[in-house]
């Protein structure tokens, strides 16, 4: 059963001003009150007629309406994402008169045709340094385009790649231990002087002494460090050119040695030589011939062998020994330069003079030789024991650098340090009239590095294939 759809009244008339109906607007629902059920609805009280409904002024909205419109209006215009710039080829002329003439120059600048770069829309670029010029070294030609060319030979991949760091970044072998050893006549004696000068400020003499003891501390301050480096070994900080070349090559040698590379310093020396320095306990320095001349496998040798002397104590043993050694050299100086002077001086008063001036210093140097119980006898042998155990040194740093996988391109630099050597004697019997100039005995004691051949044959074993097991 359907129940019909009520019927829309008809919406009431509007009031005017002239007449009021006299009758209420019909509910749109019903046309009478409601009925009460089964009886007259009740009287008001005091009322002989019910109350009107109110009047109502407006008419109800209804759903047939239609919407309100609203105006048609534009969307606001959003700024464009940067300014337009003019792209004219000339700048604007000046009202009613020629441009002014830019001072030297014949036609005025052209503005640029492009806007300027926004900060963050493009990788920043890193500042560039200037570079004083130096004068290259002299070279065959070609040399260093042969040396930068990645089919050379000797030429290695210095690519990022995961380093295993070893637990044992440094150690002392048995050279820095006879190192040390040798130079402990030196440091005895250096302790008399400092003990003998300490005696002028009475009762700190025992403070003084520990103090210098102390500074051997030094050795290892990174600020003392880089003042030994510029003062005595004339290094200086590479340039971010030269920096950017033997930083890669550095990375694969500690790298493969499975050593924190960050912890040492790198320099450069302005030679023209094949050379290389390891000093202190951080510095590893390279001349500029050998890092613009030679491939990068033989530089990253080359720096190898100087990472050897720090791995094995050669480097800081070596600069101890020498700093608690020096107040006695100061001393051995003094004395030699005092009794030359007085030796001269007695020459005046004949041969008289002469014995005096001999018995009495012989007579001090008979009594220190007793009272230190022959002590500075041994200091006269130190200087061939230091060298002895510097040889030694190096023939292990050349085999922590083949170790590495450095022994070819090792070869090769010691090759060319042999020519360099053969082309130095060959000035000299030049200079000397066609004379070969022979190296004595006591030199080649006294040298701290073993000649070409020894070296080229304690690197044999590294050199041959290796069996396959």
């Amino acid at each position: 059963m359907t129940q019909p759809s009520p019927e829309s009244p008809e919406p009431p008339e509007y009031p005017t001003q002239t007449a009021r109906p006299s009758v209420p607007p019909q509910n749109p629902q019903q046309q009478q009150p409601p009925a009460h059920p089964g009886q007259q609805p009740p009287a008001y009280p005091g009322l002989s007629q019910p109350p009107a409904y109110p009047q109502q002024q407006q008419p109800p909205a209804y759903p047939q309406q239609q919407q309100p419109s609203y105006p048609q209006q534009q969307p606001p215009a959003y700024p464009q994402p940067g300014p337009s710039y003019p792209q004219q080829q000339q700048p604007p002329a000046y009202p009613g008169q020629q441009p002014p003439a830019y001072p030297g120059l014949s036609q005025p600048p052209t503005y640029p045709q492009a806007a300027p770069a926004y900060p963050g829309t493009s990788a920043p670029i890193p500042p560039q340094y200037t570079q004083a010029p130096t004068q290259a070294p002299p070279s065959a030609p070609g040399a260093a385009a042969a040396a930068a060319d990645p089919a050379h030979p000797h030429h290695i991949n210095t690519d990022a790649r995961r380093v295993m760091i070893s637990a044992q970044q440094r150690r002392t072998d048995a050279t820095a231990v006879g190192n040390l050893l040798l130079y402990l006549p030196n440091f005895l004696c250096s302790l008399c002087v400092v003990g003998l000068v300490s005696a002028i400020f009475g009762d700190l003499a025992f403070v003084v002494i520990l103090l210098w003891i102390a500074s051997g501390a030094l050795v290892f301050h990174r600020p003392t460090e880089s003042a030994l480096a510029r003062r005595l070994l004339h290094l200086r900080y590479p340039t971010p050119q030269e920096r950017a070349k033997i930083e890669p090559v550095w990375r694969e040698v500690t790298a493969r040695a499975g050593v924190e590379g960050r912890n040492y310093e790198l320099w450069v020396e302005d030679s023209d030589g094949l050379n290389a320095v390891a000093a202190a306990g951080h510095i590893v320095g390279v001349t500029r011939f050998a890092m613009n001349e030679l491939p990068n496998g033989e530089l990253a040798a080359v720096m190898a062998h100087e990472l050897g002397h720090h791995v094995g104590g050669h480097a800081w043993s070596g600069l101890l020994g020498y700093w608690y050694a020096l107040p006695g050299r100061l001393a051995w100086r003094f004395l030699k330069a005092f009794s030359t002077f007085v030796f001269r001086v007695s020459k005046a008063f004949g041969c008289f003079g002469v014995a005096f001036v001999v018995l009495f210093i012989g007579g001090i140097a008979m009594a220190t030789i007793s009272t230190l119980y022959g002590l500075p006898l041994l200091i006269l042998g130190v200087p061939y024991a230091l060298a002895a155990v510097g040889r030694r040194a190096e023939l292990r740093a050349d085999e922590h650098a083949a170790a590495l996988g450095f022994a070819p391109m090792l070869a090769a630099v010691l090759g060319k340090l042999h020519q360099q050597e053969q082309q130095a004697e060959a000035q000299a019997t030049a200079q000397n009239g066609g004379v070969p100039v022979e190296e004595s005995a006591l030199s080649k004691l006294l040298s701290s590095h073993p000649d070409y051949h020894t070296r080229l044959h304690h690197l044999q074993p590294y050199l041959q294939p290796q069996q396959p097991r």
